[in-house]
This record gives C-alpha cells, sequence and structure tokens, in this order.
C-alpha cells in the first residue's frame, strides 16, 4: 500500500493522501476544481468571483467541470494510471437542477470515445469544504506492470 500525493493538483483540505494504492486498485480522495497547487486558504477556482469579504458572487461552473477533471487526471498520472483507468467516479454537486446538464456534456467530452466508460453516480449535497460547486471521487484500476 502505498499513498500518493503531487503538486499537479490542489492540496487536500485536510489530513489525507490525493490518493491510495492498494494492489492494482486506486483510490482518489475527493477532488474539486481547485487550481494546482493551492489549498483551502487561498482557493483560487477557475471563473470564482468573490466579494471584498470573501463571500460567493458568481462563478462558472463550466470551468470548475473543466478543472476537476484535470485535477483528477494529474493525480492518476502520478499515480501510473490514466482516465481510461477509472472505474467509477461520484460525483458531488451543490446544485443538480441547476449544473448536471452541464456537467453531462462536459463529461462526455471526456469518455465518449472510453470504452470501456467508468461507471458513475451523481448526487446533490448541502456543502462542499471549500467555495466550489463540484466534487469527484474516483477508483481507477492501474494496468499489470506499472
Amino acid at each position: 500500500m502505498s499513498s500518493i500525493s503531487t503538486g499537479s493538483a490542489p492540496n487536500p483540505v485536510g489530513l489525507y493522501p490525493h490518493a491510495r494504492r492498494v494492489g492494482n486498485l486506486l483510490f482518489l480522495s475527493g477532488i474539486g476544481p481547485r487550481a494546482a497547487g493551492t489549498d483551502a486558504n487561498n482557493p483560487q477556482v477557475p471563473g470564482l468571483q468573490l466579494d471584498k469579504n470573501g463571500n460567493f458572487e458568481a462563478f462558472d461552473f463550466e470551468a470548475q467541470v473543466h478543472q476537476v477533471l484535470a485535477n483528477v487526471k494529474a493525480v492518476l498520472e502520478a499515480s501510473g494510471a490514466r482516465m481510461e483507468d477509472l472505474v467509477d467516479i461520484t460525483v458531488f454537486l451543490t446544485d443538480m437542477q441547476r449544473d448536471f446538464k452541464t456537467f453531462n456534456r462536459v463529461y462526455a467530452e471526456y469518455f465518449r470515445d472510453m470504452d470501456p466508460k467508468p461507471c458513475r453516480t451523481t448526487v446533490e449535497v448541502g456543502a462542499l469544504p471549500t467555495a466550489i460547486a463540484i466534487e469527484l471521487k474516483c477508483m481507477a484500476v492501474i494496468p499489470d506492470g506499472k
């Protein structure tokens, strides 16, 4: 068993690694759309606008989807895996009605030509740990020999 952390993804907001490998299974911790290398104290989220008091004003959900998928890819690559090695993805959205259609469209850009596609579950949550609207929890199988 080994823990994986990478500077190519945002720093975890708690005491946990980006991923943990057990045999050829890879379990990714929840990953949000913050920019690589940033943390909860400096949450640089694509398209996020905060007022002078740090309160949420507006955001670009599509930009968050692209960034969260880039962050997943970075953790996978740091672990010796690829997007094609994903077997299960759990998606956490803070507003299913508003964001699911956009998420589904952007997600399809990344997985349309992949066969087999990973399983996926999407749930709505009341809030996420930082000012984000999406978080992914993923599991992958690392190919033999890596």
